[in-house]
Order: structure tokens, then sequence, then C-alpha cells
């Protein structure tokens, strides 16, 4: 059969990202209560498994040193399948070992996945294309998570939890879109080619700031917004699953839209909107105490997330184009430097006032508010900031 996915790259991007989203959102969505119900894990242990699924991200560097022996497309294709197969072996072995030790291998195909995503994602697309088609892939992303937990709570309104099933199910899923993606559809050879080494350049300062703030506030996000609504609103499990529902339902129809904002109005100007709206949301969230209101704060800062675009889209105008594998796993790097040491620092503060938390995530809003205003109305290589040259070269990196 002669199907136009094998011969369309923004198509193979499409594919990855559902495999992706298959095994990541089933794997994140069964976690806790398999965690505490058949391994009997208490916080000390999660906090120990979070902290490992965190390292791989961190270490996403070492991708462009992988990328010497294998190339990018292959080197995706093998981190779905790895994730795919970290994801089916979670619970055969219900123990705290097994568990550690499955959750290494899933984030390890699931960080390289991503990284390798988003450089083939700047290389395959054209600066024109890119912000419209990265939010339909996110679009597609939230639509495949829609359709795993929605099949997830139906199979559980019948059935009790088996989760050596349901991992089995999505792992089996996830690596046979591997296989697919490994034997019908051609390597397309890189636009290109790409620079297999490690560097740092000055010129790309302000996208690695933005880049480590974005994964600092996205931390307090993904640790303690959803916190917030469990213990100070005492949010059940059930109400959990459903809100991530409608966050994908919502970013499924949004993010689209988004895209196609960015490229009318500018990364400047759409960085703005998000960073003034997260200034508002997080100040909100240290002073809530209606649930409804909480609620629609959850929802309304899950939505911003599509505008991260805009930095990835900003790289891209800017980048030398044999840049882009390399410094996509590098910014994959700054931006987990915030996952290994946040959530414990913060924990900390959470205990004595959680309030205070969210007013650092405002902080962090409005210094990635300042920061953003650098970007031009026109960004690309020799216009990577608004400052002045000699300014610019006094740069911190």
């Amino acid at each position: 059969m002669n199907l136009k996915i094998t011969k369309d790259r923004k198509s193979l991007l499409y594919v990855l990202a559902i495999g992706n989203t298959v095994a990541f959102a089933t794997w994140q969505v069964m976690l806790n209560n398999y965690a505490v119900e058949n391994v009997g894990f208490t916080g000390e242990e999660i906090g120990i498994l979070q902290s490992l699924r965190e390292v791989p991200g961190f270490l996403a560097f070492t991708a462009i040193l992988i990328m010497i022996f294998i190339r990018q497309q292959r080197f995706a294709i093998l981190s779905l399948l790895t994730l795919g197969i970290g994801t089916a072996i979670t619970a055969i072995y219900p123990s705290a070992f097994w568990l550690y030790f499955t959750t290494v291998v899933m984030s390890i195909g699931f960080h390289y996945l991503e990284t390798l995503h988003n450089s083939l994602s700047l290389q395959w697309l054209s600066k024109a294309e890119a912000p419209k088609v990265l939010g339909k892939l996110l679009s597609a992303k939230a639509f495949s998570n829609i359709a795993v937990l929605g099949a997830i709570y139906f199979y559980l309104m019948f059935f009790p939890a088996n989760y050596n099933l349901i991992y089995m199910l999505a792992g089996g899923i996830t690596v046979a879109i591997a296989i697919y993606c490994w034997t019908a559809i051609p390597h397309f050879e890189e636009k290109v080619p790409q620079r297999k080494e490690l560097f740092l350049r000055k010129r790309y300062w302000l996208y690695y700031a933005l880049t480590f703030l974005a994964g600092a506030r996205r931390q307090i996000f993904v640790v303690f917004a959803g916190f917030l609504l469990v213990e100070k609103f005492g949010f059940p499990i059930e109400n959990v699953v459903l809100m991530t529902l409608v966050n994908s339902a919502m970013t499924f129809w949004l993010a689209p839209k988004i895209g196609a904002l960015i490229s009318i109005i500018g990364e400047r100007k759409a960085l703005t909107l998000e960073y003034i709206g997260l200034i508002i949301v997080f100040i909100s969230y240290a002073f809530v105490d209606s649930v409804a209101v909480a609620i629609a704060l959850y929802l309304l800062d899950h939505l911003f997330f599509a505008m991260a675009i805009a930095v990835k889209t900003y790289f891209q105008k800017i980048a030398d184009p044999a840049d882009i594998a390399a410094t996509s796993s590098i910014s994959f790097t700054i931006n987990h430097i915030a996952a290994v040491v946040l959530p414990a620092l913060l924990g900390l503060v959470w205990i004595i006032n959680h309030s205070a938390v969210f007013i650092i995530g405002a902080g962090i809003a409005c210094l990635s508010l300042g920061l953003s205003q650098l970007i031009p109305d026109k960004p690309m290589m020799g216009n990577e900031t608004r400052l002045p040259p000699k300014l610019a070269a006094q740069a911190p990196f």
C-alpha cells in the first residue's frame, strides 16, 4: 500500500508525537495509583522516582554525541521504541527497584524523543509554517491524550484496574508505531548537515535564558498547581482525570489557533501575552480560596504552555541551520536544570507557606516578561536581540 505518510516529513512528525503521547499519558495517569496500591510507595519513594525520571532530561545534551553514530530520524524512532518498551514492562514486577528501573528506561526514550522531535521539527518546517504546524502538533498530542485517558476512564468504569494489562497495551501500541516508522517510512536526508559537537553560542543567550525560565515555570505548575487542588480543596482522583481531559480538549481546539496567532503578531507580542497572563495566574494561585477559581486557574495555566511555541520559533529564526540539533539537545538540558533543583527547594518553602511558592512563580514570570521584550520585531541571524551591539557583546554566554 502506497500511503502518503510514507513520503511526508510532517506526517512522520505527527506519528512520532502520537506514539509519544500514547505511552507517556498512560504511564503518567496510572503511576501514582499503581505505585501506592501495588508497590506500597510512600512520599519518599515517589520523590526518588520523580527525581530519577528527570535525570535523562537533564542529560539530554548527550543526544548530540549519539548522533555521531546514528542519524536523527532513526535515533528518534529508536527513542520511541525505548519509550514503548519502558512503558510496557512497568507493571510486570510490583517492586520498588523494578519501578525505578522501568521509569529510567521510559524516561530515556521520552526525553530523547522530545529533544529529537523538536530538532527535526525546526529543521524540516519552514520559518513561515513552523508556528502553525507546531500548534497542530500540540493539537494532535492533545487529541491522543483525550483518546488515551478516555479509553482508560471507560475501562475503569466496568473493570477493576489491571495495571499490567493497561501498561502492556499502551507500550505495545507505541512499539508497533515505532516498528512501522522504522520499516515503512523511508529515511529523509538532512536538509542541512548538523554539527555533532557541544557548544554554547553567545548570540543565543536570550534563547537559553527564556528556556531556563520556562523550565522553572513548568515545574511550579506540574509539581504544585495540582497538589494545591488536592491538599487545599480535597480534589478526588476522578476529578483530576476529568480535568486533564478538559485540558486536552481545550488544547486540541486552541493550539492551532495559538500557532496561527504567533505567526501573525510575532514572538515578542505572543510571549508578552503569555507572561502577563502567568503573572496574574500565579498571584491568584497564591491567594485563591475558591475551588472553582482554582480549577479555572489550572485550566488557564495549562493553556499558556501552547504559547511556548514562540520560544522555539524565535530560536529557529536566529539560528544557524547547522546548529539546530546540538542546540535543541543542550536547551533541553537547560530546561531541566530547574526540574532537578526546584521541586525539592520549593517543597521546603511550601511547608512554611504555600503562597510563597506561587509568588516565586510570579517573580519568574516577571523576569521572563522583561527578557521577552528584547526579542526583535524581525529576529534573524545577526539580529538576535534588541540590545545595542556593545551591550549584546556583554551577554552572559
